[in-house]
């Protein structure tokens, strides 16, 4: 389970910025007040525009930024009290996941396995579900600097799930990628939903969302302009479809 409350972050502006501008304060809010919990079993959409402020919610909840003010709980952990068990429970993915260039796909799956100290015996059976899964074993023994985009995004989807973690987020997934890719992160998901694990993951592709979402939040400028199921926000939308109603929702929160 996450669960998220009162969650708030601010950043510092550059001087730069300042220069620029005399009239800006020095802090800006990139995420403001938000609060929402997303349960086992269940897949939970974190949508928004450019800038909503999805990634930094993201991030936070991976511990990789630290909250201004607020609680997260992941898998029963503070993120702030107890950040090394967190990141035990979870799997980050994002599209931008930097990886060693020099390594194999092997030795990249085996280096993040050794980091979660996952056992010999798991660690054959995870890699070899997640290489059949993923179509990895052609490239297993190539390295990272030769592969395509696709193929290093599935390295990176395998690296995240080697230690089958009971929490996985996912941020825009599937951006930039080939259809045939894109539908092995999303049977991913799916999988991970039925495997009983709590899924966050944000997406700009409202037809992913409207395939694999159970339950939904919508961000603008920082702030939760809606939280609902996704059978709610269907029966509630407005529009013949999920593009225009989340876009008339946006325009309704300005």
């Amino acid at each position: 389970m996450i669960k998220v409350e009162n969650l708030s972050k601010q950043f510092k502006r550059s001087k730069q910025q300042r220069k620029q501008n005399v009239d800006l304060s020095p802090l800006v809010t990139a995420v403001d007040q938000v609060s929402f919990t997303c349960q086992p079993g269940r897949i939970f959409s974190l949508l928004g525009p450019n800038g909503a402020g999805k990634t930094t919610t993201l991030r936070m909840i991976a511990t990789i930024l630290q909250p201004s003010s607020g609680t997260i709980e992941v898998a029963g952990h503070n993120v702030r009290s107890f950040p090394r068990e967190v990141r035990k429970k979870i799997g980050f993915l994002t599209g931008s996941t930097g990886l060693y260039q020099r390594l194999t796909a092997n030795e990249i799956i085996q280096y993040f396995s050794d980091i979660y100290q996952v056992e010999l015996k798991d660690f054959k059976a995870r890699k070899d579900y997640l290489f059949t899964l993923l179509d990895i074993h052609d490239f297993a023994n190539k390295r990272i600097g030769s592969l395509s985009t696709g193929m290093q995004q599935k390295v990176s989807i395998a690296r995240t799930m080697i230690h089958d973690p009971e929490v996985v987020i996912f941020d825009e997934p599937t951006s930039g990628l080939d259809v045939i890719t894109a539908e092995h992160i999303i049977e991913l998901i799916r999988q991970c939903k039925a495997d009983g694990k709590t899924v966050i993951f944000s997406s700009h592709i409202m037809s992913e969302v409207d395939m694999l979402c159970d339950d939904l939040a919508i961000l603008h400028k920082g702030k939760l302009c809606y939280h609902s199921t996704m059978e709610n926000f269907r029966k509630e939308m407005q529009s013949t479809n999920l593009t225009e109603a989340f876009i008339q929702i946006v325009k309704t929160s300005e």
